[in-house]
């Protein structure tokens, strides 16, 4: 049995959370946290920390699982929908920006 998290549109690309997310994947629960702690891209470290966290408090309120032994199983980032925007370009053109999104999953299993 497992506690599965989930994070929908979050405003970051799906390539970019990934990077991070493979730091994390099949760590302790507790170790995941200091990694996380400590990396440089801010944003998506604290969007995951407080899943992590919420998966803990989700485990902890169930009562079947040991803290201790829980780790960071399944991650994934999924893409979400894209927001399409232009920008004015030179001579009357108009170049397309996509702001990508993603749906984040993180899973806690005991080891």
């Amino acid at each position: 049995m497992a506690v599965v998290v989930k994070a929908n549109n979050v405003g970051i690309a799906p390539r970019k959370v990934r990077a991070v997310l493979d730091l994390v994947r099949n760590k302790k629960a507790s170790e995941a946290l200091k990694v996380l702690r400590y990396n440089e891209k801010r944003e998506i470290a604290i969007m995951l920390t407080k899943l992590i966290n919420s998966g803990l408090a989700i485990a902890d309120s169930e009562g079947k699982y040991d803290l201790e032994n829980l780790i960071v199983g399944k991650t994934f980032a999924n893409e979400g929908p894209t927001l399409k925007r232009i920008q004015p370009r030179a001579q009357g053109r108009a170049f397309r920006i996509r702001k990508r999104s993603s749906h984040v999953t993180v899973e806690l299993k005991e080891a």
